[in-house]
């Protein structure tokens, strides 16, 4: 049993504690009580997050925002404060833990098994967004500066070559060259944020299918859950990580290439869903869907990389090479879309003219 889970007030004693592994950052724990009342308990790496007060305060926010919007009610996930009437669990050996009430019959999928699925996930990550939509977003924290800051992920990945840290370089030379032609084009989205074409939002910046919570039985989004990344962002970059991680043909670790490609029909439906859940999206946003897709899958590829040259120091892995295979899966889906680009440009304009 894990010991902070006695720091939150359950029904019931603490009695069954199974780890869920679903997740690259923190470690997730679902408490069972001896009232037959379950949790969830959540250590906080705070390598990745060193300031959970800006993770809490920006969830407090939001919630207070949501409870008073005015496109009808957002459900979202609420935290537990501690029995002394803190947001959070601190266990004085560097542990930061939170924990909320487990949502009966409810599941996360980490890949969609149907396009009712993808649609549902689309949905909710639109509504999400134009929920926030007049949400200030200048008021939220940075829990990981520049976390979709494509310039400086380059930077980094440069920094991570240089070094060198594990002698893996003289094996890259390929996946270096492949990442380092694409720069031009995956940093345009951040420009065109820093001279306005793109207006700044409130965005989740993780939109993996498996951070909507679904019901069990009818496959319905029940609400978007793991904001720990909500921040000033784009709403292209939200619907190119689901497209990332959502609309490929493969597990994001495969490591057999030739099952990975980019699922055109999944990347209509998510189009279509996200679309219609968020009808405040400008045209310039409509527009730059494609480029949001290719965007945040190349971005991903180059923090692989770069985790994997620096000794996989960001990313849990659980066997040798992970990180290189998660890199070679978003770089093989980045020339699938490279294909695919005319088609990806034609579905979006086919599913948001009228």
């Amino acid at each position: 049993m894990k010991e902070a889970i006695f720091h939150f007030p359950t029904d019931g004693r603490p009695c069954g504690c199974e780890q869920i592994k679903s997740g690259h950052i923190h470690e997730t724990y679902l408490i069972t009580t001896d009232t037959g009342s379950q949790y969830i308990l959540q250590w906080i790496n705070q390598y990745v997050f060193p300031n959970v007060n800006a993770i809490m305060n920006n969830m407090q926010a939001i919630s207070s925002f949501l409870k008073d919007q005015k496109h009808g009610k957002t459900p979202m996930i609420r935290y537990l404060n501690t029995r002394e009437c803190q947001t959070y669990y601190d266990d004085g050996e560097g542990g930061a833990w939170r924990a909320y009430r487990y949502v009966d019959n409810s599941i996360c999928l980490q890949r969609p098994d149907s396009l009712e699925d993808f649609y549902e996930c689309a949905r909710a990550f639109g509504h999400f967004q134009y929920a926030l939509n007049d949400f200030p977003a200048q008021q939220l924290e940075e829990t990981i500066p520049n976390f979709h800051n494509t310039v400086d992920r380059y930077r980094q990945l440069r920094d991570a070559i240089r070094r060198d840290e594990k002698g893996r370089r003289a094996e890259l030379g390929a996946e270096i060259d492949f990442a380092l032609r694409r720069e031009e084009k995956a940093c345009r989205l951040h420009h065109m944020m820093e001279n306005g074409s793109l207006p700044t939002r409130a965005t989740h910046n993780d939109t993996k299918i498996n951070n909507v919570l679904m019901d069990k039985d009818t496959r319905k989004a029940i609400c978007v859950i793991d904001l720990d990344t909500v921040m000033p962002g784009l709403s292209v970059y939200d619907f190119g990580d689901a497209i990332r991680f959502g609309a490929s043909t493969a597990a994001e670790d495969e490591r057999d290439l030739s099952k990975v490609a980019l699922d055109l029909d999944l990347f209509r439906i998510f189009v279509r869903g996200f679309c219609e859940a968020c009808p405040s999206l400008t045209p310039e946003e409509i527009r730059m869907l494609p480029l949001g897709a290719y965007t945040m899958t190349l971005e991903c590829g180059i923090r692989f990389l770069a985790d994997y040259l620096n000794g996989d120091k960001y990313f849990s892995i659980d066997r040798e090479k992970q990180n290189l295979d998660r890199a070679h899966t978003q770089f093989k889906l980045i020339e699938d879309m490279e294909r695919k680009w005319d088609e990806m440009e034609q579905i979006v304009k086919e599913e948001t003219e009228d």
